[in-house]
């Protein structure tokens, strides 16, 4: 038989087999000899009190053989015939997108305009070797999307939209450890997803599915009726089908093209502020209540906050345990820092974005200042009037940060940073600690060149978060600039039902960069349920 548990043990019991497997008979009255098997469905941390405990929910097998199997893999077959569609973006929206495609019996053509994964990695060592930064081929563009070099978070609470059990099933097919099955905060690594992603590739290839890298869409092909038909790419090469638009959040271009072709699109809170990064030793301790932190069986702890100062919500987001801080521009005249760990989460660092809600009405109202003219005046162009008024309010404002982060790091990849007392205070660092950004930190008055709205919401809530956790507000930790990428600045809209643009047969927004997603796994669930939704109208 089978018999569900739920127990709470301690860390050193939990990395035993043997010694679980008798704390589980003892608290139960099973047999030792009885248990055959264990297969932990959810585990978590419990550091609430000064014992740290472990909670699982197992299923206990008795008397019988547990399965070898823990999922059932799907099999995809060769796709034949000219049905086909167009899948616009290699991240997890189109990577899953394409799959269902696949299995729903249609021919996915897929365009990303960065590099396979593998050529991909060289472009990113290249930017924190050298500071050179390839427009398409960085920490956002190329396949996998930005989540392959960020470090694979798989955890989502938008299990509303989808199975998201499947997709971690689906990853385990293709390569990730099973473990992320039952984690109650599912973790890849940076060091083995791009592998992941690759074997996810090669079964679109091998059932026929095409992937053309470098092949950047500039234009939508549209009949007489304004109906999707197809996509230019900016070499000229033309591919037909209804479109999966699965671009991810940093593709600019794409929703300035939007705007110019006149498809509706809508501008959409965000949040900004800054990466903070702290020796994981430190957040050991605090979490776990010990001076000597995580111990043997514990893993680098995590954190996560929220509060409201100043009427909008400041909170941590994309916490690294063990992780380091990475360049994540797309362009020139942009610094942009974003945060991964690898498998291991072994770094002497732990980072998070700290960063304050900022909704349309707070950019169109004034509250924040273009201040470079060149860009106003590109906006203003394009736009025909007042830019803060417009769908790419936001998106400008996002640029504009961007490029003032870029001027004060020194026109390099170079990050400006800020103790993190020092911030919350007012007060100039005269020197900064030891940071994990490879490209180099330069100390730099944050609390001063930050717009106001932001930098006086966000050191608020970081004296909120210090009093509630005691040791976490400290000079020991920094604020690395900026942290601008946290979710798309556009929405592109469509039907709630149908997925397909309201107004633009044939156009299906897709994922993250359609604003519809926040992570690897919400974004894969999007994917597949804007496969269903076009298969099931198109063909």
């Amino acid at each position: 038989m089978i018999k569900n548990i739920r127990i709470r043990v301690k860390p050193e019991i939990w990395a035993d087999q043997q010694k679980l497997e008798q704390e589980i008979a003892q608290q139960n009255a099973i047999s030792p000899k009885a248990i055959r098997g264990i297969r932990t469905i959810h585990r978590s941390i419990d550091a609430r009190q000064r014992q740290v405990m472990v909670q699982l929910d197992v299923d206990v097998y008795i008397n019988e053989n547990p399965p070898v199997e823990l999922f059932t893999p799907k099999e995809y077959r060769e796709v034949k015939g000219d049905r086909q569609a167009v899948v616009v973006g290699l991240g997890p929206g189109g990577l899953f997108a394409a799959l269902k495609l696949i299995e729903l019996g249609i021919k996915p053509i897929v365009l990303e305009r960065g590099k396979n994964v593998t050529d991909r990695r060289r472009d990113v060592a290249l930017i924190t070797r050298e500071q050179k930064v390839d427009p398409e081929s960085n920490f956002c563009f190329g396949e996998g999307g930005a989540g392959a070099f960020s470090d694979g978070k798989l955890f989502t609470r938008s299990k509303k939209r989808g199975n998201s059990q499947g997709i971690l099933e689906r990853l385990c097919q293709f390569g990730a450890e099973s473990g992320i099955l039952n984690a109650a905060h599912p973790h890849i690594g940076t060091d083995r997803l791009p592998a992941v992603i690759a074997n996810i590739r090669n079964e679109i290839l091998r059932c026929g599915g095409e992937i053309h890298f470098e092949s950047r869409v500039t234009r939508l092909l549209m009949d007489g009726n304004g109906k999707v038909m197809g996509v230019v790419t900016a070499d000229g090469r033309e591919y037909a089908g209804p479109v999966i638009l699965a671009t991810g959040h940093s593709a600019r271009d794409v929703y300035r093209m939007l705007f110019t072709e006149n498809i509706p699109i809508e501008t959409k809170g965000i949040a900004i502020g800054a990466r903070l990064e702290h020796p994981q030793q430190l957040i050991d301790q605090i979490q776990y209540h010990s001076r000597e932190g995580r111990g043997k069986y514990l893993p680098a702890a995590e954190y996560s906050f929220v509060t409201q100062a100043e009427g909008r919500g400041v909170y941590s987001f994309c916490m690294c345990p063990g992780g380091v801080v990475v360049p994540s521009a797309t362009g020139p005249e942009q610094v942009v820092v974003n945060g991964m760990s690898a498998s291991s989460r072994g770094s002497r660092w732990a980072n998070s974005a700290m960063v304050v809600e900022i909704r349309p009405e707070d950019v169109a109202s004034g509250q924040f200042a273009l201040e470079t003219s060149e860009l106003k005046a590109r906006y203003n162009d394009m736009v025909k009037g007042d830019v803060l008024q417009s769908p790419l309010a936001i998106m400008a404002l996002q640029e504009e940060i961007e490029r003032q982060t870029w001027l004060n790091g020194g026109r390099t990849q170079v990050a400006p940073a800020q103790r993190m007392l020092d911030f919350v205070k007012g007060r100039l660092s005269s020197d900064l600690p030891q940071s994990s950004y490879s490209p180099g930190v330069i100390a730099s008055p944050l609390h001063f060149w930050m717009p106001k709205f932001i930098s006086s919401r966000l050191r608020e809530g970081l004296d909120k978060f210090g009093r509630n956790a005691r040791g976490f507000l400290t000079n020991e930790a920094m604020l690395i600039a900026s942290e601008t990428r946290t979710s798309s600045p556009v929405r592109i809209p469509r039907d709630r039902e149908l997925l397909v643009h309201p107004t633009i047969a044939g156009l299906y927004p897709c994922g993250e960069g359609a604003g519809f997603a926040g992570g690897i796994v919400s974004a894969a669930m999007d994917g597949e349920r804007c496969a269903e939704a076009l298969v099931a109208q198109c063909f």
